[in-house]
């Protein structure tokens, strides 16, 4: 089969594509046929082994695993002799976090991983492309702060991967949302459920006297000593983007203050709270009430370029690879 393998840290170009052999599945694992899986901001941060200190679970000089790739759809060609959640045809979708391996053409996993079906109103290219969004949000709006009817949230970096999943996830608990991005996605945003849009090429939030709840920085690119402003007594900043910035405020600023300052590595809580939001984000797409953007689709063959397109950071939702 085929996989991309990257031996070392660096640009897309540490990607190649190589022939290995297709894995057996042991007595608890089933074997996936990959038909998608997705190329995120996070994905072009573990290929270059940034921030450093991400090295203590990826690999110190080089990555642990040879085959990136963090979410998947795809279908079930084989089960071991202990499987019973899952059958030959089933059309699943998984995470596999650090343990990466969903850039390929076929995939074994634990049966208890963090697998559901697949909804069948959606492509695998849809299922794929919410995984890491939708998961990474609804972490932050049930387990950092318990987003209700009529709070008010802004989202900054509204049209990516993580910001159109959060629009429309705050917006499924009544929230009052206001997206952050630039004019061209204004009508993106819009779409998919914002209230208020911020340009931000034109420093509209920064020019705003408007009060938040929630401020949700996705691609941490606001400051929080600026943002405390626009928070309402007792408001959050949240953000998925570690720097030693936060981390410092986070110690030494925010336990000391009413507006607090929160960061989360969704993807490394306890496996049953991620499976908690993996069936929640099922449902929501069994009921129609998330939608996935997708922006532009590539080849397996394609990896480079699909991340040299993500690492100039205009990508709008989610960027797909397909096995073809």
């Amino acid at each position: 089969m085929k996989a991309v393998i990257a031996e070392n840290y660096g640009g897309p170009e540490v990607f190649t594509i190589q022939n290995v052999a297709i894995p057996i599945p042991k007595s608890n694992e089933i074997l996936i046929k990959i038909g998608a899986t997705s190329v995120t901001r996070a994905s072009g941060m573990m290929r270059e082994g940034k921030p450093y200190f991400g090295r203590l679970f990826t690999g110190l000089t080089k990555p642990k695993s040879k085959t990136p790739g963090t979410d998947l759809a795809g279908v079930v060609t084989a089960i071991g002799a202990s499987v019973t959640s899952f059958q030959v045809g089933d059309k699943v979708m998984a995470e596999t976090g650090l343990n990466y391996g969903a850039y390929a053409e076929f995939i074994c996993l634990p049966e208890d991983d963090l697998i559901i079906h697949q909804p069948e109103n959606i492509s695998p290219e849809e299922a794929t492309g919410i995984l890491d969004g939708a998961s990474t949000a609804l972490a932050f709006f049930t387990d950092q702060v318990k987003i209700k009817k009529g709070d008010k949230v802004l989202i900054n970096g509204a049209s990516g991967g993580i910001g159109t999943a959060a629009i429309q996830l705050a917006k499924n608990f009544g929230a009052d949302v206001t997206a952050v991005c630039s004019s061209k996605n204004k009508a993106l945003v819009k779409d998919i459920g914002a209230d208020k849009v911020f340009d931000y090429t034109k420093k509209e939030f920064e020019n705003s006297s408007d009060l938040f709840d929630v401020i949700f920085d996705t691609v941490g690119t606001l400051s929080y000593a600026k943002s405390k402003r626009n928070l309402k007594e007792n408001g959050v900043y949240m953000t998925p983007v570690l720097s030693m910035s936060i981390l410092l405020k986070m110690l030494f600023i925010s336990p000391f203050s009413q507006k607090k300052l929160k960061f989360d590595a969704t993807g490394m809580r306890k496996k049953e709270l991620q499976m908690r939001d993996l069936i929640q984000i099922g449902k929501l797409l069994t009921a129609n009430k998330l939608k996935t953007v997708i922006d532009k689709v590539y080849s397996l063959d394609q990896v480079q370029a699909a991340h040299t397109y993500v690492d100039t950071g205009r990508k709008r939702g989610n960027v797909i690879l397909i096995n073809v």
